[in-house]
């Protein structure tokens, strides 16, 4: 028999450990004193990792042992002051958005100069793990909604030094991520000779505080944001794909060429340069798939959250399907492939080539919105995330801090202080160490969908101990298809390094990042050690 271990609940420090407190735990025959429970918790950190009682349903379990069901209540406890106002509309906008962003605007042009006609297999096959990453998480979310996501996820089965890790590095993501965002606004309202007089910063300071105050007024404004941005960028995609279809299906001419299956067999088939190209490009074409996993985070401020967010999900699959896949394939079958550019959008030139006026303010103003959808939803996700790892001892406890509308505006603040230093930054550093930097986010998405998975795997592992219930909404084919994915990831992030010179750079910076997160990680243990037992001296204050 072994009983919980003290320090997977929050006793990281071996001062805070009472002799009065420590339970016996046997290890074969042995039975361990305090110096055993030292020994044997050495290598755990945050986290709760009861074995299986026999006939014990999880909720007998639960029930049975305070020090879990504490356990429990402190992970809820890390809820409090959030409202529930997103809706059904806000949520599946939001899943539907984010699937929807630059890297098919802009990126799908590159890309299709490198892979030619099979840049929509690699969308097909990057989609799809894409689903199951969505899929693992949703399974997680109707375990627990949580405003924290997979870093409260991550706390819960896996331990708070990873939880550390994957919060953080998540901040990085958009927290750089930002500073692209409002330098790529300024750019793009350059676009228009009406303001070539008024100086860049007006422009991206002007964005970032719109922004910030709908975030700061309360998560209801945040949703009515995401929903319309997204409502954008889908009309945009669907007034190409009716358009597109009816030239394919008529045969009309566009600018000489007459639409068919012969534009991609004609041009060298599908794969024009060979296999490897396509490959190659599979390691920037999943980041156009990047802050699907927001819809974890809006799970925990959703009104019905477990009834809204599978059907959100399942929406995912076949929008990549129609969005992605099928662009690509109308584009290379409307044009040749080899009409499009690096520098031009191909919405751009298929609309330019049908005469249309003005296509290119209604892309860039498209375009636009993605980047402004995806500087709210930062500066959104930043704010719980920072507040989950606060609550757990890994963050600052300014981070814990709640608006009377429910918002946690300490994180949404230093995330934009950030990125305003990020774009003075930009000016002031050689460009190369600056791509170097935003090169990071690669790994931090990385390292996201890597702990999602992770963090599902673990909790199929608590199931089978009878520690949790089995949900209904399951990832299909788990276990095979989380390792599958986990592989994917893998094979993502050796391919990210052969992209010379900045992916190469970015792989090669792992070690620097890791000792970073380990510096941290140490200058935390007495915040860490004080969270839980903080919150179960309060609850026995009160008689919890």
């Amino acid at each position: 028999m072994r009983w919980i271990d003290w320090e997977r609940f929050g006793v990281v420090d071996d001062r805070n450990v009472k002799a009065s407190l420590a339970l016996p735990i046997w290890n074969g025959r042995k039975k361990l004193g305090l110096q055993g429970i030292r020994k044997t918790t050495a290598n755990y950190s945050l986290g709760w990792n009861m074995r299986k009682q026999e006939k014990q349903s999880p909720s007998e379990v639960l029930c049975g042992n305070s020090e879990l069901k504490n356990r429990s209540d402190w992970l809820d406890s890390h809820e409090s002051g959030y409202s529930k106002h997103l809706k059904k509309r806000h949520v599946q906008m939001m899943a539907l958005g984010g699937a929807i962003g630059t890297g098919l605007f802009l990126g799908a042009g590159a890309r299709l100069q490198i892979a030619g006609p099979a840049l929509a297999v690699v969308y097909l096959v990057c989609g799809i793990f894409a689903f199951f990453i969505l899929r693992a998480l949703g399974e997680l979310v109707m375990h627990r909604p949580s405003s924290g996501s997979f870093v409260s996820y991550t706390r819960e089965f896996m331990g708070e030094r990873a939880s550390f890790v994957a919060g953080w590095m998540y901040f990085v993501v958009w927290a750089l991520t930002g500073v692209v965002d409002i330098t790529a606004i300024a750019i793009y309202m350059k676009y228009w000779s009406v303001f070539s007089d008024v100086p860049q910063w007006v422009f991206a300071l002007s964005a970032l505080g719109v922004v910030t105050l709908m975030n700061m007024v309360g998560v209801k404004w945040f949703g009515e944001m995401e929903f319309w941005f997204a409502v954008i960028k889908v009309a945009a995609i669907s007034i190409f794909l009716v358009i597109g279809s009816f030239f394919f299906a008529t045969g009309h001419e566009v600018a000489g060429h007459i639409p068919g299956l012969h534009l991609i067999t004609d041009n060298g088939g599908i794969f024009p340069h060979g296999l490897l190209p396509a490959i190659i490009i599979v390691q920037g074409v999943i980041f156009a798939y990047a802050s699907i996993e927001l819809v974890g985070t809006a799970a925990g401020e959703t009104a019905d959250a477990k009834s809204v967010i599978p059907k959100a999900i399942n929406g995912v699959i076949w929008r990549i399907g129609l969005f992605y896949v099928g662009s690509v394939f109308l584009l290379v079958t409307v044009l040749p492939w080899t009409a499009y550019s690096a520098n031009v959008s191909p919405f751009v030139t298929f609309f330019e080539a049908l005469g249309i006026p003005g296509i290119g303010s209604v892309m860039n103003i498209v375009v636009m919105t993605a980047a402004l959808s995806s500087l709210n939803s930062g500066l959104y996700a930043t704010g719980r995330v920072l507040r989950s790892l606060a609550m757990g001892g890994s963050a600052p406890k300014m981070f814990k801090r709640m608006s009377t509308q429910g918002v946690p505006y300490m994180g949404i603040l230093v995330t934009m202080g950030i990125n305003v230093f990020g774009v003075v930054l930009n000016f002031l550093i050689p460009s190369q160490l600056f791509e170097l930097l935003l090169n990071l986010v690669s790994l931090g998405i990385l390292s996201t969908w890597a702990f999602i998975v992770l963090s599902q795997i673990n909790y199929r592992r608590a199931v089978k101990r009878g520690e949790v219930e089995m949900v209904s909404f399951k990832m299909p084919g788990a276990p095979f298809t989380s390792w599958l994915t986990l592989g994917f990831l893998l094979v993502v992030l050796i391919l990210l390094g052969f992209d010379y010179p900045n992916g190469t750079y970015t792989v090669l910076s792992i070690p620097l990042v890791a000792g970073a997160l380990m510096l941290g990680w140490s200058k935390s243990v007495r915040s860490r050690a004080k969270g839980f037992e903080e919150f179960e001296r309060n609850s026995s204050q009160v008689g919890v």
